[in-house]
C-alpha cells in the first residue's frame, strides 16, 4: 500500500547524529555510502521509515547498546515506496524505546539534473534544497529532523579537490583503493537538517585565505577563474561582521567556504560553511564589471551569510515557514549592503524585486507568504516572489513600524531562544511582540496569512475650521479589472508613513490604518502643497491618489524622494492595468517627467514605457511611440553622451545615469544615430581578440557593455553571430558569458532567426541557462513565435533539457511574455494536454497573467493611438 506523496515521517524516530562514508566514482558518475544513524526511538515501534529514491539500499542493521553488551538485528525487509519517496525498514522484533544505532549501505547514480549529486563539468557537486538529500543518503529528509553530520570521503584520486560542511581533519592514503588514493574525513557539523548538508569534489582553485574575527574565508572556482576570486572575498570579509554584529551571536559554522559552479540551478544554496553559487553570482573582476553586477554579487552573498543564523542555526520547522529562512535573508542582505556600501543606494534596487511580488500578488491564483505546504514538490513551488520578496518588504514595513533597535532587539530574542532548533512564524513574532510590547503577531500575520495586498485611495479635504484631514480607505489590489473576492473583504493593518509639505516645510506623519476607511487629522500647518502616503515606498501597498493630488505629485515630482517618484509611477501603472486610471493620465505623467535624474527612475520610466511598446502598440503606431520616447530621452542622451577621455574621473551616479538613458535611446527609442554609435562602440570595444583587457583598457564604461552588445546583436549578421556564439562558450568571466549568450537570443536579422531558436538545444546552452535563453527568445518579437514553436513541438526535447522543477516552473513562468490571443488558446491547450506536476502553481498563475494581459491588450492599443494623435511630436 502506497504511503501517498503527502507523507511525513513520524517523530516516533529521531535522528541524533549522521557518521557517513562515501565513495564518489568520478569516472563512472557513480556513488556507494555506508553510515550509521544515531537516533532516539520514542515508543516501540516494528519499522522505520527514512527518505530515499534512486538508491539500491542493500543493508539495513539496527544495533542497540544494552546493560549486557550490544544486539542487532538486520532488517528483515526493506520496502521503497515511489510516491513518497522512502523506504520502510521492517524488523522481525519491534524497536522498544531508548537509543539505536542505524547502520545502512547503499549505492546510488549521479543525478541527470542539477539536484542531488550531479556533474558540472569536471565537479561533482551536491543541491539538497527543497528534499534532494534523500538522493545521496537514506535520511531524515525534513528540516525539522536536526542532527550532526560527520562525512568521510573514500577513493578519491589524487589532486581533486573536496569541500564539505565542516574543515577537513584528517586527508590520508586510502590504502585499501590504492593508486594514491585518499580518505578524507571532515569535522563533525554543529547540528543540522539535511538539505544543508553539501559535498563538492572536483577540480577546483581557492583563493588566498582571509581570516575575519578567526573564520576563515575562502572562495572557490574552476582553475581558469581563480583570477575573479577576489570581489567574492572582500565582500564576505565586509559583511560577515557586520553580521555578527546585528545577530548579536558569532558565525556558528566554523570556516566559510564560497564556491563558483559552472552549472548550478538556482543562485545560490546556504549549505552551512560551504555555500554554493552559479558563477555569475559569485565571480567577477570589479575593474569590468557593471555596478549592477557587484551588486547583485553582493546581495547574493550576503543573502546566503544572512541564511547561516536564520534557517542553517535556526530552522523552519517545516517548508510552510520557508518564507521565515527566504524573506529574512532577503531583507537581511540589503540591510548590511547598504551599511557596507551606502553610496550603492541598494535599496532601490529592492523596489525592483517588490514590483515583481507585487505583480504575482496581485492576481487571484497568488498565495500566501506563509503558504500551505503537504509535501516537497509543492514545497518547491514556494521559492518565488511572493515568499523572497514580498515577505523582505513585509519586515521592513514592520522593522519601519517598530524602529530599528527594538526590531533588532527582537530578532535577537528569537535566535537566543532557538539556536540549534526548528521554529515557526508565530516564534518569530513573539520574540518581536515580547522585545517590543506591540501588538506584532495580529499585525504580521494578516500578511504572511492573507493572500493579497491592499491598495489605499488617499484624499486631502478642508473642514470649515481650515484644518486638513486625510481621508483612506483600503481594498484588495487586483490586476484585472474583473475579478472580485470571493468571500467577506479582506483587511491589513497597515503601517504607513505620510509625507506632505506644508508652510513650514516637509513633515512625515505616523498611521496604522486597521479599519476598511479612516479619516485622521493631517498635522499639517496651511495649506497642503502636496501629500504622498507611501513615504520612501516602504509599505507593501498601493496608493490610489485623487486626481488634485495626483496632478499636485506631478507638479512636484522634484521634490519627492526618488523612491516615492518610483512609486508613483508604479502605483500609476498598476492602476491602468487595473482600469482604475487613465492610460492618458500615466503617459502624461511619464513624458512630463522630462527632468529626471536619477538613474533608477529612469530605468523605470523606460521599463514602463517598454512594457506598452512590447504589447500594446500596433505596428503602424510604433514610430510615432518611439518618437515621443526619443523626445523624453533626447535632451539628457546629447548631454551626457558617450564615454570619453574626461568621463574617467565622473562619478558612478553619472554613469549609471548614462546607462539608464542610453539603454532608452538605443534599446527602446532606437534613435538611428545612437544605435550606430553603440554598434560602432561594439567594434573598437568589444569585438577584439582579447576582449577582457579591451574593455579595461578601451574607454567603454562597464555599465554600458549589455546596451552595445544588445545593440550589436539586433544588427548582427552571419559573421558576427558565428564571433558572438563563440564567446558565449570561451569567456571566462561569467558575466560576460551570459551577456554573449542573451545576445544570440535577441537578433532580429530574418536569416539568423532559426539559428537562434535552434542553438537552446545545443551545447552552448547549458542546462542551467536553457531557459533563460528561451525567456529572452520568447521576449525578443523577432523570435517568439520560432521558440514557442520549438517548445511546442520539441516538448520531449525541451523537457529533458530543463529536467529541474525549478527550470521547468520558470520556463512555464516564460510563456507569459506571449503577448497574443492566439497565443494563450494555444498555451491553454499545450498545458492542458502536457500536465506538469511540479508546476501546477506556475501554469495557474501564468494562465491568469496571460489572460489579463490579452484583455489589457486589446483594451490599451486604442487608448494609446488616441493618445499617440493628440501628443506624438511627429506624426
Amino acid at each position: 500500500m502506497t504511503l501517498g506523496k503527502n507523507f511525513r515521517l513520524s517523530s516516533t524516530v529521531r535522528p541524533r547524529s549522521y557518521r557517513a562514508e562515501l565513495s564518489i566514482d568520478l569516472r563512472q558518475d557513480r556513488f556507494e555510502g555506508t553510515m550509521e544513524i544515531a537516533a532516539v526511538v520514542a515508543t516501540s515501534t516494528p519499522r522505520v521509515h527514512l527518505h530515499a529514491v534512486g538508491l539500491a539500499v542493500r543493508t539495513a542493521e539496527i544495533v542497540v547498546q544494552g546493560a549486557s553488551g550490544a544486539t542487532s538485528q538486520v532488517a528483515r525487509s526493506i520496502v521503497p515506496d515511489a510516491e513518497s519517496e522512502t523506504i520502510a525498514l521492517e524488523f522481525a522484533e519491534p524497536l522498544h524505546a531508548g537509543e539505536i544505532v542505524l547502520r545502512l549501505a547503499w549505492s546510488g547514480s549521479f543525478n541527470p539534473g542539477l539536484r542531488g549529486l550531479y556533474r558540472a563539468g569536471s565537479i561533482a557537486v551536491t543541491q539538497f534544497e527543497a528534499a534532494d538529500a534523500r538522493r545521496v543518503f537514506p535520511c531524515f529528509d525534513e528540516p525539522a529532523f536536526k542532527a550532526t553530520w560527520e562525512l568521510t570521503l573514500r577513493d578519491v584520486p589524487p589532486g581533486v579537490v573536496t569541500l564539505s560542511n565542516g574543515a577537513v581533519v584528517e586527508d590520508q592514503a586510502d590504502h585499501e583503493a590504492g593508486d594514491g588514493r585518499r580518505r578524507i574525513r571532515f569535522a563533525r557539523t554543529p547540528v543540522l537538517s539535511s538539505y544543508l548538508v553539501a559535498v563538492v569534489v572536483g577540480d577546483l582553485v581557492e583563493s588566498p585565505t582571509i581570516s575575519v574575527r578567526g573564520i576563515p574565508i575562502r572562495t572557490w572556482s574552476v582553475p581558469a577563474k581563480r583570477a575573479l576570486t577576489s570581489f567574492a572575498q572582500d565582500a564576505a570579509a565586509a559583511v560577515l561582521p557586520l553580521l555578527e554584529d546585528y545577530f548579536g551571536h558569532p558565525y556558528p559554522f566554523g570556516k566559510l567556504d564560497q564556491l563558483g559552479i559552472p552549472d548550478f540551478e538556482a543562485g545560490a544554496m546556504e549549505n552551512a560553511g560551504c555555500i554554493t553559487f552559479r558563477e555569475v553570482a559569485l565571480l567577477l573582476d570589479p575593474t569590468t564589471a557593471p555596478i549592477s553586477m557587484q551588486k547583485r554579487v553582493a546581495e547574493v552573498i550576503t543573502h546566503e551569510l544572512a541564511h547561516q543564523w536564520f534557517g542553517n542555526l535556526v530552522t523552519m520547522v517545516w517548508w510552510d515557514d520557508l518564507w521565515l529562512n527566504e524573506a529574512f535573508a532577503t531583507w537581511m542582505a540589503f540591510k548590511i549592503v547598504d551599511l557596507w556600501r551606502p553610496e550603492w543606494r541598494i535599496w532601490m534596487d529592492f523596489e525592483g524585486g517588490k514590483a515583481s511580488a507585487m505583480a504575482l500578488d496581485a492576481l487571484q491564483s497568488a498565495h500566501p507568504i506563509r503558504a500551505e505546504i503537504h509535501n516537497a514538490e509543492e514545497a518547491g513551488e514556494s521559492f518565488d516572489a511572493i515568499t523572497y520578496e514580498k515577505g523582505g518588504a513585509v519586515l521592513r514595513m514592520i522593522e519601519g513600524y517598530l524602529g530599528e533597535s527594538r526590531f533588532r532587539d527582537g530578532i535577537r530574542l528569537y535566535m537566543r531562544k532557538h539556536q540549534g532548533g526548528n521554529a515557526t512564524a508565530d516564534d518569530l513574532w513573539g520574540a518581536l511582540g515580547e522585545s517590543s510590547n506591540e501588538p506584532i503577531l495580529a499585525l504580521a500575520n494578516g500578511w504572511i496569512r492573507q493572500m493579497g495586498y491592499p491598495v489605499v485611495k488617499v484624499s486631502v479635504t478642508a473642514s470649515p475650521d481650515d484644518r486638513h484631514h486625510l481621508s483612506l480607505e483600503q481594498r484588495r489590489f487586483f490586476s484585472d479589472p474583473e475579478a472580485r473576492e470571493s468571500g467577506p473583504p479582506t483587511r491589513w493593518m497597515i503601517p504607513m508613513v505620510i509625507r506632505f509639505r506644508d508652510d513650514e516645510g516637509v513633515k512625515e506623519q505616523r498611521v496604522l490604518l486597521d479599519q476598511p476607511r479612516a479619516v485622521i487629522p493631517l498635522l499639517a500647518q496651511g495649506q497642503p502643497r502636496w501629500c504622498v502616503a507611501n513615504a520612501e515606498a516602504a509599505g507593501f501597498y498601493r496608493c490610489q491618489h485623487d486626481e488634485r493630488l495626483l496632478g499636485q505629485l506631478g507638479t512636484s515630482a522634484a521634490e519627492l524622494a526618488p523612491a516615492a517618484r518610483l512609486a508613483l509611477l508604479s502605483d500609476e501603472w498598476a492602476l491602468v492595468r487595473a482600469g482604475a486610471a487613465p492610460t492618458g493620465g500615466f503617459l502624461d505623467l511619464v513624458t512630463g517627467m522630462t527632468d529626471e535624474r536619477d538613474h533608477f527612475v529612469l530605468d523605470e520610466m523606460a521599463g514602463r514605457l517598454s512594457a506598452i511598446d512590447y504589447r500594446h502598440i500596433q505596428d503602424t503606431d510604433r514610430p510615432a511611440f518611439r518618437a515621443v520616447i526619443g523626445n523624453l530621452f533626447g535632451k539628457a542622451a546629447l548631454s551626457l553622451g558617450w564615454p570619453t577621455v574626461s568621463s574617467a574621473s565622473e562619478s558612478d551616479d553619472t554613469r549609471l545615469r548614462r546607462a539608464a538613458v542610453l539603454r532608452a535611446i538605443v534599446g527602446l527609442a532606437r534613435v538611428p544615430a545612437f544605435v550606430a554609435e553603440a554598434e560602432r562602440q561594439y567594434t573598437t570595444s568589444v569585438a577584439l581578440p582579447h576582449p577582457g583587457a579591451a574593455a579595461a583598457s578601451s574607454l567603454l564604461d562597464p555599465n554600458l557593455l549589455d546596451i552595445v552588445v544588445t545593440a550589436a546583436a539586433r544588427g548582427a549578421d552571419a559573421a558576427r553571430f558565428d564571433d558572438m556564439s563563440r564567446r558565449a562558450t570561451t569567456e571566462v568571466d561569467p558575466a560576460s558569458k551570459r551577456r554573449f549568450l542573451h545576445a544570440l537570443a535577441r537578433v532580429e536579422n530574418p536569416t539568423l532567426i532559426a539559428r537562434a531558436v535552434e542553438t537552446a538545444m545545443t551545447n552552448v546552452v547549458p542546462m542551467q541557462d536553457f531557459v533563460s535563453y528561451l525567456s529572452v527568445l520568447l521576449g525578443n518579437p523577432a523570435t517568439r513565435d520560432g521558440a514557442w514553436r520549438l517548445i511546442r513541438d520539441r516538448w520531449t526535447d525541451v523537457f529533458a533539457k530543463a529536467d529541474s522543477p525549478m527550470l521547468l516552473r520558470r520556463l512555464v513562468e516564460a510563456l507569459s511574455s506571449l503577448p497574443e490571443r492566439r497565443h494563450l488558446v494555444e498555451v491553454e491547450r499545450f498545458v492542458a494536454d502536457h500536465p506538469i506536476e511540479s508546476a501546477k502553481q506556475a501554469i495557474a498563475q501564468t494562465l491568469e497573467r496571460m489572460r489579463t494581459d490579452v484583455v489589457l491588450r486589446e483594451r490599451l492599443i486604442p487608448q494609446v493611438a488616441l493618445w499617440l494623435q493628440h501628443r506624438a511630436p511627429h506624426r
